[in-house]
């Protein structure tokens, strides 16, 4: 019985040691968030009218400056732009029309008579690039060399060598016909004087079709010059200076407009943050700049 008695008693005892040494059991860290109120910063509300109805010539759309600018634009204020891309003739219209509430073009003339029709509020040029005289690389009217685009214009009427027109009323047939001068062809009479009639993208396919001269914004034309069999002949003459504008359309002459929309844009598109993107615009893929801020 004794023995019994003591063997319980070392049986205990062992017990109680092992329960002594034991390491007392540790909670899992909680992964859930140390408060409910550590959060990400609420994003900013949409504004009440948040489309804006921008149209817009189609060289800066074309080019891909748009594309590359919007994106920050819109995910900075919540806005969403439409964009309307035509010939100037034709943008400056929709606004006169009451189907834009910002225009982006570049033709001075044009812009300066919306303005004095009370359709616009304000003509605020920004930044600018070059016509460009492009055209096959054999050169067969001699372009190359020539002062400036009316010389090298009176080459390609000289040798009647063939010629892609916008023809279309936009700001670069408006230029076009500024450097003809009183002499511009008749595509009704000039065989080799092809008017178009469409945007500056399929001009440069058509000429490059054609094998013809074409005159181009810069920018355009070096954002599908792989897919074109066209050189630039004449570069940068000061007649072919292309300045582009921002005008905000009056909400006096027309009503249902986006007005504080439109004036976030043009606020953007001045200040200094799509100024530095526009100012880099080409440099990684053309090594310059496609287009220039006005000082």
């Amino acid at each position: 019985m004794k023995k019994i008695i003591a063997l319980v008693l070392a049986l205990v005892l062992v017990a109680g040691l092992a329960a002594c040494g034991a390491k007392p059991e540790v909670a899992p860290e909680s992964t859930a968030p140390a408060s409910s109120t550590s959060s990400t910063a609420p994003e900013a509300p949409a504004p009440e009218n948040p489309v804006i109805r921008l149209s817009t010539t189609t060289s800066v759309n074309d080019s891909g400056l748009l594309p590359y600018l919007l994106p920050t634009f819109e995910a900075e204020t919540g806005y969403k732009v439409e964009v309307q891309s035509a010939g100037t003739g034709a943008a400056i219209q929709k606004a006169i029309d009451g189907n834009a509430d910002v225009i982006l073009v570049h033709a001075k003339a044009s812009e300066e008579e919306f303005i004095d029709g009370g359709y616009g509020v304000e003509r605020l040029p920004f930044m600018y690039n070059y016509f460009v005289i492009v055209g096959p690389k054999n050169d067969p009217a001699g372009v190359k060399g020539s002062p400036d685009a009316a010389e090298a214009f009176d080459r390609i009427d000289d040798t009647e060598s063939k010629f892609v027109s916008r023809g279309d009323e936009s700001g670069t047939h408006k230029a076009e016909l500024k450097i003809w001068g009183d002499d511009a062809p008749d595509a009704a009479e000039d065989s080799w004087y092809i008017s178009a009639g469409q945007g500056m993208g399929a001009c440069l396919t058509m000429a490059s079709e054609q094998q013809a001269y074409c005159l181009t914004d810069k920018a355009t034309f070096l954002s599908m010059q792989d897919e074109l069999n066209l050189e630039i002949v004449l570069a940068e003459g000061e007649d072919m200076k292309n300045t582009y504008s921002l005008i905000a359309v009056n909400p006096e002459k027309i009503d249902g407009l986006n007005t504080e929309g439109a004036q976030a844009f043009i606020d953007w598109m001045l200040g200094d943050e799509a100024s530095a993107l526009i100012a880099k615009y080409g440099e990684e893929e053309y090594g310059s700049a496609l287009f220039t801020l006005l000082k």
